[in-house]
């Protein structure tokens, strides 16, 4: 077999070219940042329910998600609480947070006893530390639920203090303010809930309904307000196909009542053709506290949104 030479004049440009082609490829890695998220519920399903989609969409992306639940959950049932009750709901919601694809914690508060003190704003100031987060999601601090209120409250109060430095100083502060968020709701005093961030989860609602099939205590035993009765309403264990069904047009109906309420905010990060076409959404409003992000800002935090500039 005869070997024929390659001149220098030939392979060294082809060499040239594999290395900075590589060179490229490991740069774009490098600099490629991946995003931070941190969302507050005041129980083991507030946080899934309103933002779940929206965490899955950011997993799947590789973004690292972590859902908090800031009580325990331990009257949250109508036949069962304590220890128990809070173990099931904390395992309940671990599950949903496989299925979503993130992390979750539960904190060891009572349900229905939480208030915004000194001692709770550091531990959310720390949380929020820990997780080097670039977003944060809370419930607005006026609320039905006590517990909803002041986890609205400790998370604002967290929003700048996040970055002081002799505050919580076991914990290194951050060196950019994050940008915090609410969730959506229907209440109207003292303002209503403002719709600036609409997210499509059409890709992700199959996989939302999926997981909040693990929330069994709440969605088909009617949690801390259910009773035998409206327990029996629903499809039973044995049957998960019509469980399934029954808990997806529950969640059809919320969230493309979502969608229909806030199309005008749609519109804006999707643009109006793909706008039309969206059924399923979840709603966040800006915090006047923390970063106040440009909407370029928020397309690289909502990287699902795509590159279509906003009117």
């Amino acid at each position: 077999m005869r070997i024929f030479p390659i001149s220098v004049g030939v392979w060294m440009p082809l060499l040239i070219s594999i290395l900075c082609s590589c060179s490229d490829a490991i740069a774009q890695e490098s600099t490629t940042e991946k995003l931070r998220i941190i969302c507050f519920g005041a129980h083991p399903d507030d946080a899934e329910y309103k933002s779940g989609g929206t965490a899955a969409l950011w997993a799947q992306q590789g973004h690292a998600v972590k859902l908090v639940s800031v009580t325990n959950g331990d009257i949250g049932h109508w036949e069962m609480s304590g220890g128990a009750l809070a173990q099931r709901r904390t395992a309940e919601s671990t599950e949903v947070a496989r299925r979503l694809g993130v992390t979750y914690e539960v904190l060891d508060i009572h349900d229905g006893e939480l208030l915004p003190t000194l001692e709770n704003r550091k531990l959310i100031t720390k949380l929020i530390r820990e997780w080097n987060a670039d977003v944060v999601i809370s419930h607005r601090p006026w609320d039905y639920h006590p517990d909803h209120r002041y986890v609205g409250v400790l998370v604002q109060d967290a929003a700048y203090m996040v970055a002081v430095p002799f505050f919580c100083p076991d914990v290194k502060p951050l060196q950019k303010n994050p940008v915090f968020l609410y969730s959506s709701d229907r209440f109207k005093k003292p303002y209503p809930f403002r719709g600036d961030i609409a997210v499509a989860v059409d890709e992700v609602f199959e996989k939302k309904v999926d997981a909040l099939l693990a929330l069994e205590s709440q969605t088909f035993e009617g949690g801390a307000l259910g009773s035998a009765e409206q327990m029996a309403k629903a499809p039973p264990a044995n049957q998960p196909e019509a469980r399934r069904a029954w808990l997806r047009e529950r969640w059809e109906r919320r969230q493309t009542s979502e969608a229909d309420d806030f199309r005008m905010t749609l519109e804006k990060w999707y643009g109006p053709d793909k706008a039309k076409s969206i059924r399923h959404a979840e709603v966040f409003e800006i915090c006047e506290y923390g970063h106040q992000p440009s909407d370029e800002e928020i397309r690289k935090l909502f990287p699902f949104f795509g590159g279509m500039t906003s009117k």
